[in-house]
């Protein structure tokens, strides 16, 4: 099972903000929309960077509520670790652990395509797991 197989099933719709966009305007976006993290675009569509709740959390522990009148550029993470539709669930499980980030944008042919979230990988590799166990209990119900 792979990425695209995630994307077919949620779609690719995504949340995003624009560098200049507030903090407050982001945690507005992510509370709206119910997701943990939005992805900064740059005008032209390309990612300039990624926001998440934890960032949010952190950088209120640190400036606080001033933090919300600040753009989303000044606290966005700017190294945004990436995935294809061809990866597997077990490679990208293996990236989100490793570098303990929540949410990947998936590129396709240098366009950004949508994005995962560990939810989403969880999810298809329960559903992978089941059909697995199924599949074994129909073998041996037949043999």
């Amino acid at each position: 099972m792979n990425v695209a197989m995630i994307l077919k099933e949620k779609g690719g719709d995504m949340v995003a903000a624009k560098p200049g966009d507030s903090l407050a305007a982001v945690c507005s976006l992510l509370a709206g929309h119910g997701i943990g993290a939005v992805l900064v675009l740059n005008p032209d569509g390309g990612i300039a960077g990624i926001l998440s709740e934890r960032d949010v959390v952190r950088g209120l522990a640190q400036h606080g509520a001033a933090l919300l009148e600040r753009s989303a550029e000044s606290l966005m993470t700017r190294n945004v670790m990436v995935c294809a539709p061809a990866d597997t669930i077990e490679d990208v499980m293996h990236v989100m652990t490793k570098r303990r980030i929540r949410h990947l944008p998936v590129m396709a042919e240098g366009k950004l395509v949508g994005m995962i979230s560990i939810g989403d990988v969880v999810k298809r590799r329960i559903a992978d797991t089941e059909l697995e166990a199924e599949a074994l209990r129909q073998y041996i119900a037949t043999g």
